[in-house]
């Protein structure tokens, strides 16, 4: 008998079964995820079955069994026995971001909500496309490395209570395969497909707690709210089915969030939040994901506001720099070459659209167009102007970043129709001005 014909399972009758609305068992699911892994069942198989999912759905218990058998792909990591110096034992909380323009919030909310005695094992990527990836952010900061040991992380959570670093290959391989599958094969917005690829390799680092940040509006993956919804629904109740407490902040997403779009000038707003300051909008969410996490590991009784103003959290900063042989003093990375954007007339920012100052910081060198390729650490978008502020005829609205200045004309292309200077009542603009970045939250 050959190793074909000893397979419990054909990938024709897995497709054919989704082609025709029927509800996969969870025999087939955990045989079609480890036989993709071993490369029994071909590309082109997993492509048909991915489009059958896309357009006839899988319901709570298919995606819940699909996101236990990538995990199963792979090593899963347990921090239960995780202890401080002192003997305490750490809990662990973790957040997860949907992606967008400007998301520098990991920076400044691991240290924070390390500050309170909570453990956070923050395993990043690096982008591709016009959203930033952590890794990248932090890799603009001299001496920093992205990665670490299983050992060595363990260590830096023990002693300093915070690690961001690269994930180890060995998390939800599976997911590594169906993930370039799907980019290739149109198949990137199938709910439980999305749902299911974050979800495996958060459940399988093995965190206590989970925040899920996700984000709706122009510069996120989701572009309307309902859409966001029924992601964030999903992955909270595999979270849950898979005994992790998690919750989801439900985002806006359609004008950048903060001041900066691009490495190193994310990093300098970071800090800026560290040391009690920044953008109201991005110590808003920093507050409310951090809240929401230590609520999660079991502290309820503090604001989290207090340890960005007292220092505490930019402590915790260093001390998780320096321990990724980083210097969190020195001087960051600057572009060689800037240009202003100015209004064109006098009246109140009316648009700012996300997407457009995400793909003019992409173009100025920010982000990659494809896995591998370097990025300009000191390239990107820098606001002056928020959405509902006033600007008069000739002033900065925004300044491009860049070490090829003949990126330029295409950054500014990307920009055209992305923002508009209107008339605007005061009522109007104030409104504008006011809007919280946090639309609901779901669990």
């Amino acid at each position: 008998m050959t190793a074909q014909q000893a397979e419990p399972f054909d990938a024709v009758e897995v497709i054919r079964a989704k082609r025709d609305r029927q509800t996969l068992s969870p025999e087939q699911i955990d045989w079609v995820v480890d036989a993709y892994t071993r490369g029994v069942v071909a590309d082109e198989q997993m492509s048909a079955l991915a489009m059958a999912i896309l357009l006839n759905g899988m319901d709570r218990a298919e995606i819940s069994r699909w996101t236990d058998a990538m995990i199963a792909s792979g090593e899963r990591m347990d921090f239960s026995g995780l202890t401080a110096p002192d003997g305490r034992v750490l809990p662990t909380a973790d957040k997860h971001s949907t992606g967008g323009v400007g998301d520098k919030i990991t920076l400044p909310l691991a240290p924070l909500v390390a500050s309170y005695g909570v453990a956070v094992p923050q395993l990043s990527g690096r982008g591709l496309g016009h959203t930033g990836g952590t890794l990248d952010k932090l890799e603009a900061i001299p001496g920093w490395r992205a990665d670490l040991t299983n050992e060595q992380m363990m260590r830096q959570l023990s002693e300093v209570g915070a690690v961001i670093c690269a994930a180890g290959s060995g998390l939800a391989p599976a997911d590594k395969r169906l993930y370039a599958l799907r980019d290739v094969t149109g198949t990137v917005e199938a709910i439980p497909l999305i749902a299911s690829s974050i979800m495996s390799k958060k459940i399988a680092e093995g965190t206590g707690a989970l925040v899920l940040d996700v984000k709706c509006g122009s510069g996120a993956f989701m572009k309307d709210e309902a859409s966001a919804r029924e992601l964030a629904r999903t992955m909270v109740d595999l979270g849950r089915d898979a005994g992790v407490d998690t919750v989801a902040l439900l985002t806006d997403m359609s004008v950048p969030l903060g001041l900066t779009a691009g490495n190193a000038l994310e990093v300098r707003e970071s800090v800026e939040v560290l040391a009690g300051g920044g953008p109201a909008d991005v110590v808003e969410l920093t507050v409310e994901l951090a809240r929401a996490m230590l609520a999660g590991a079991g502290v309820t009784d503090v604001d989290p506001a207090q340890n960005l103003a007292n220092g505490k959290a930019m402590d915790v900063w260093h001390r998780m720099i320096e321990a990724q042989g980083g210097d969190p003093r020195a001087d960051l990375p600057t572009a060689a070459h800037t240009e202003d954007v100015v209004a064109e007339a006098d009246g109140v920012l009316a648009e700012l659209d996300a997407m457009a100052v995400g793909l003019a910081a992409w173009r100025l060198g920010a982000g990659r167009e494809r896995q591998g390729q370097p990025v300009q650490a000191g390239a990107g978008v820098e606001l002056h102007v928020r959405p509902g502020e006033r600007v008069a005829r000739g002033q900065k609205v925004m300044t491009l970043h860049t070490d090829t200045p003949e990126r330029f004309a295409r950054a500014k292309a990307a920009l055209e129709g992305g923002w508009a200077v209107a008339e605007k009542g005061e009522a109007e603009a104030a409104a504008l001005r006011d809007r919280s970045v946090i639309l609901d939250r779901i669990g």
